[in-house]
């Protein structure tokens, strides 16, 4: 399980990780899915790190598959997220800075189904989110996806 530690500058105790989550509305454009881990029980956007070998678009589009099911496509860059008070630290003792691209993607294919990193997705509103368990390094994500700003923020 990985676990969020916060503090004036942790993130110079971890390594810095790149990573990638998607936006994925319903067909109304009025709700945005959302999965549920199964290591922590929390929502999350589906999206994951970057492996060595492939592009930011590539990483995403790949951890939308692995964890929904889901075949998309990148439409737009919503922003780019870091913060050098966060940390992650996951089990094995590795610490990460995490700095995330989070992208604009359409649904091309695929079925929505479970992985074995996700116990339950939906769809959920603007307003329904505040009910939810989420995630604290997603929420700024969630909430900007639901401008439709023009341009990518910076966090």
């Amino acid at each position: 399980m990985a676990t969020l530690q916060q503090g004036d500058r942790i993130g110079r105790l971890a390594r810095i990780s790149f990573a990638c989550s998607a936006q994925i509305f319903d067909r109304t454009g009025e709700q945005v899915l959302l999965t549920r881990r199964r290591d922590n029980g929390r929502w999350c956007l589906p999206g994951g790190r970057m492996e060595p070998g492939e592009s930011a678009a590539e990483a995403c589009v790949r951890e939308v598959w692995e964890e929904t099911g889901l075949q998309v496509e990148i439409v737009r860059l919503i922003g780019l997220y870091s913060s050098p008070h966060w940390l992650i630290e996951y089990a094995d003792g590795n610490r990460r800075q995490i700095v995330a691209a989070h992208f604009l993607v359409r649904v091309v294919g695929g079925e929505l189904s479970l992985s074995d990193e996700t116990s339950e997705f939906g769809y959920f509103s603007h307003d329904e989110l505040s009910a939810l368990d989420l995630m604290e390094t997603h929420t700024n994500r969630i909430h900007d996806g639901f401008t439709d700003q023009a341009h990518a923020f910076i966090r």
